[in-house]
């Protein structure tokens, strides 16, 4: 039998938290001396507490708690209940962090007024290419919305490709549109260079992208969790210099790291003048 002090110790809790479960209903205490009103536990009860702190942990509120515990749940089906609770804290924590990116990236613009020096742009003409390409839709154009859809369609088109025998053939490109169900999402497009004839019995799209006459052009070094910036710069680059946008723009994967640190991503806009 353990004093509430010792109780509390043992189970890793404060006095004031354990006093809070016996007034809820969620844990009583095995007795309470009826002069002292001391209240006192069994080791016994360590295995409901340790139930209560890992659901109220996870964002189960005590209600919940408490209809869970009196439901008499057992350890297999509570663990499952724990595994997707944490599966969905650690998707929160992960959105939470990429909306973080975004706001440090917002705030880069702000402090630099989307500054980018002249001679970062170049102005060129893009060949017409034959790609292979698989499409995906995303909710909208924003990074932590793109990325999840881009990055699962090169990995299955390459895939793809190498079951059947079709060597790539250059740098993969990305490509967006907006989709024509107005919902505000975005047609994905991760295509890669190949030479072959489309053909119905291949998997993939083969299509050839248009030739580009006058693209603005930019380097991206690093992780496309922060291409907002230069995008947006180039964007402001265009509008300064008299060019208006002429069509959609492409991210063309120059080099590719397992480290998203070390990519090399040119932004192509094609352009005309005003």
């Amino acid at each position: 039998m353990f004093s509430i002090g010792d109780f509390a110790r043992h189970g890793r809790v404060s006095v004031r938290m354990l006093r809070h479960y016996d007034a809820t209903g969620l844990l009583r205490p095995d007795r309470v001396d009826a002069v002292s009103g001391y209240r006192y536990y069994e080791a016994g009860q360590l295995a409901r507490l340790n139930r209560i702190v890992a659901l109220k942990d996870l964002g189960f509120t005590l209600e919940q708690v408490g209809r869970i515990l009196d439901d008499r749940v057992d350890s297999a089906a509570l663990r499952g209940m724990l595994t997707l609770r944490r599966a969905e804290l650690e998707q929160r924590i992960s959105d939470d962090r990429a909306r973080l990116v975004q706001v440090e990236t917002r705030l880069r613009i702000i402090e630099k007024e989307g500054a980018m020096p002249a001679n970062d742009v170049v102005i060129k003409s893009i060949p017409a290419v034959r790609v292979a390409e698989l499409t995906g839709v995303a909710g909208d154009f924003e990074p932590q919305s793109i990325g999840p859809v881009v990055g699962p369609l090169f990995e299955e088109v390459c895939k793809r490709l190498e079951q059947a025998g079709v060597a790539i053939a250059g740098p993969a490109i990305a490509y967006y549109d907006e989709n024509t169900t107005g919902d505000g999402s975005v047609l994905v497009h991760a295509a890669v260079p190949v030479d072959i004839e489309p053909d119905a019995a291949h998997d993939f799209a083969v299509v050839d992208l248009p030739a580009i006459a006058h693209a603005a052009t930019v380097i991206h070094r690093g992780s496309m969790d922060n291409v907002l910036e230069p995008w947006q710069a180039l964007g402001r680059w265009i509008d300064a210099n008299g060019y208006k946008s002429a069509g959609y723009a492409r991210e063309v994967t120059l080099e590719y790291t397992e480290d998203p640190s070390g990519w090399v991503t040119e932004l192509q806009e094609p352009i005309t003048t005003v």
